[in-house]
């Protein structure tokens, strides 16, 4: 498994480096947290028209046929910068859905449609990213009509469109898409520790739809349900070694910069040991995402995915609580003030820590997988 950066996919990330640097400066930052709902509107246009939204969609959808590596490296400057996108809940975690539907000519259409045309798509998944079954849909008439409530969708109250599952007359599971807008439709912003992402309530009363609002469903939407959440774990543990990273560099650049008994803090050899075991903390995440989004596109959907999925995101986790918190500690008592910027990425990496599950969550994946089905298989 050869997980060295090819040419074009260093460029990406060197260009979107440049990029976020410039436009998702501290000071742009703090200006759109002051604004007090967490998204960038400007910045997340220049995203669309760069074409990010469609890194890894295939090209007859209009995307540029790239893969999970690509984006998992885009992803990895979203958490570095702190961008104030709704990038993982409304690209990242669609992506797998917007591939399957593009297999067929309706499903295109949807792509087209939804995909790349700027509108911000979100996917009403729980924070543990469970399929939720709690909604329900009814038939009246030519009608489908919608009832029921999905917590703390990310991203919700910045949604254009809602992609939401509920329960089929049928009794299957199924994907509906829901404008925001829609008649009986409400979204409830709720408090973040972190400013720059945002999570609602969507509660849906009587909501009255078309039989094509229907995008899957069946045992179709719960294997692809699966791999969605297997993916987007990869996703967002590619963020979390980005806010790690970040947060070694704030930590270097201060500690470089404060003097003690006549000296850099940095130059003492407890402060170098500290920084030291951060780097580690830090390639090694990286080390899992990579070989993680390696296996996700030789692969696709195969059963290594989840072990693949689950280390990255238990090492990617770990390490950007480890290095926040060491930032803030490194930076002295300036950390804890409003000022600096160590408890931006310290509040990302906790809230980050929650979303699609917990490590010990993801660890309890593996040791099903290892464990109890070669059980299975022996009787």
């Amino acid at each position: 498994m050869d997980l060295s950066l090819n040419e074009e996919q260093r460029m990406i990330a060197e260009s979107a480096a440049v990029f976020l640097q410039e436009k998702s400066s501290s000071a742009q930052l703090r200006k759109v947290i002051d604004a007090g709902d967490g998204m960038d509107r400007a910045l997340w246009q220049e995203a669309v028209e760069l074409g990010w939204c469609g890194v890894a969609l295939p090209e007859n959808a209009g995307g540029m046929g790239l893969g999970w590596r690509e984006l998992t490296l885009l992803q990895e400057q979203m958490g570095y910068h702190l961008a104030c996108l709704p990038f993982f809940d409304a690209v990242v975690a669609l992506t797998p859905l917007w591939q399957h539907l593009s297999q067929t000519g309706p499903g295109l259409a949807v792509v087209e449609r939804l995909a790349q045309s700027g509108q911000v798509c979100v996917l009403g998944m729980t924070v543990r990213g469970e399929l939720p079954a709690a909604a329900t849909v009814t038939v009246e008439g030519d009608a489908l009509v919608l009832n029921g409530l999905w917590n703390q969708v990310g991203s919700g109250t910045h949604a254009d469109v809602l992609l939401l599952p509920a329960t089929l007359p049928c009794g299957s599971l199924g994907l509906l898409e829901v404008n925001a807008k829609t008649e009986g439709l409400s979204v409830q912003a709720l408090p973040t520790v972190d400013a720059t992402r945002s999570s609602a309530h969507v509660a849906a009363v009587n909501v009255r739809l078309k039989g094509s609002a229907v995008l899957v469903h069946g045992d179709a939407l719960k294997k692809l349900w699966e791999q969605t959440r297997n993916l987007a774990a990869i996703g967002l543990a590619a963020e979390q070694v980005g806010v790690a990273e970040r947060a070694l560099d704030l930590a270097v650049a201060y500690t470089q910069e404060r003097q003690q008994f006549g000296k850099p803090v940095g130059s003492f050899q407890g402060v170098k040991h500290r920084a030291a075991q951060m780097l580690v903390a830090v390639e090694t995440a990286r080390s899992a995402v990579y070989a993680a989004a390696f296996v996700a596109d030789a692969a696709g959907e195969s059963t290594d995915l989840a072990l693949f999925a689950a280390q990255a995101r238990t090492e990617a986790t770990e390490a950007a609580l480890f290095c926040t918190r060491e930032s803030l500690q490194l930076h002295g008592g300036v950390g804890f003030t409003w000022e600096f910027d160590p408890h931006l990425f310290l509040r990302r990496a906790q809230s980050a820590s929650q979303r699609l599950g917990t490590v010990e969550q993801w660890r309890e994946v593996v040791a099903r997988q290892l464990l109890d089905e070669p059980e299975q298989e022996h009787a």
